[in-house]
């Protein structure tokens, strides 16, 4: 395969990825703003610029943080290229690049999203509620997933492709615990309140996964649970052990199709095998707003090598 063709079909999956998680992390700053009287040192819309990493470029365009404004930002801003629309847009470019590659089912899922999206654009915003911006985007993402799923075949372009969704998910789904644990609760005799459990509580609703937890674990919800399925947890499809694990098996299926492992796989064992021996204990004593620090480096570091290892020359 074309590293061209590899790198595209990378980025039309983190760029799907991306979208929705920016989705979630709307939905997360939606529901915990309907909290009343207590604040973290941050206010929980300003945390989700902090998270997503376009603080400085909100403030550039719009100065201070206003919840209409920043639901704009992240969502429908073109100069934003973290947007909903942004990421939408270069992913359906992405897979008009490569439609070869590409079923005709999964191109005409991403082509109607598209324009889907546009006439969102056009209806006047005071039409639109942000639930149901968030819930469309969620539905579209599980539509393009099981139309890859249901009709590409397992050649290398998949592989690609998921390697793209897995790395996406394993940065945003650290960026959303960053936000609850770091910035959104306001001091520390709060751990374990009512407080506490609502916002971890809206975490795992915007994740879709309030339903899984309960499967898991018994009794009430606490900091240490949600840690454990958040972080540890490998039956959970959106913890970063989870996401680690189908980073190493992306790189893993490529490395014994094109016979010779590269040095991303190296760094990827590397990431997985602390996740696989690390306790919510050791997470905590560390610090858990440096331990996804950490991660979210790392992560950062990890595409850079596939980038290096497979995406800048011919990749047979």
């Amino acid at each position: 395969m074309l590293s061209r063709t590899a790198d595209t079909l990378f980025w039309t999956a983190r760029y799907l990825e991306r979208a929705e998680n920016m989705a979630r992390l709307l939905e997360v700053g939606a529901r915990i703003s309907l909290l009343p009287s207590v604040h973290g040192y941050r206010s929980e819309w300003d945390s989700l610029l902090q998270a997503s990493g376009t603080a400085e470029g909100f403030a550039r365009k719009y100065g201070e943080p206003v919840a209409r404004n920043i639901e704009s930002f992240l969502f429908f801003d073109r100069d934003n290229p973290s947007s909903v629309v942004s990421c939408l847009t270069q992913a359906r470019e992405n897979a008009r690049i490569v439609r070869a590659a590409l079923t005709t089912q999964v191109w005409d899922v991403l082509n109607t999203a598209f324009q889907e999206m546009k006439q969102l654009e056009r209806t006047p915003r005071s039409e639109l509620e942000l639930t149901q911006l968030t819930e469309w985007v969620t539905r579209t993402a599980a539509l393009v997933r099981g139309s890859i799923g249901a009709t590409l075949l397992r050649n290398d372009g998949y592989d690609f492709l998921n390697l793209g969704y897995a790395m996406e998910r394993a940065d945003a789904t650290a960026r959303l615990i960053d936000v609850k644990y770091y910035v959104l609760l306001p001091r520390v005799e709060f751990v374990g309140s009512g407080l506490d459990n609502y916002q971890w509580m809206t975490l795992l609703r915007a994740l879709s996964l309030h339903r899984a937890f309960h499967w898991s674990y018994a009794g009430d919800i606490t900091a240490r649970k949600i840690v454990d399925f958040l972080i540890l947890n490998p039956e959970n499809p959106r913890a970063l052990r989870a996401s680690v694990e189908a980073i190493n098996t992306a790189l893993g299926r490529l490395a014994s199709r094109y016979g010779r492992q590269m040095d991303a796989q190296v760094r990827a064992e590397a990431m997985l095998a602390p996740l696989s021996e690390t306790s919510v204990e050791g997470i905590f004593e560390e610090g858990m707003h440096e331990f996804l620090t950490g991660f979210i480096t790392e992560i950062a570091a990890l595409s850079h090598q596939v980038w290096e290892d497979y995406l800048t020359g011919d990749v047979r």
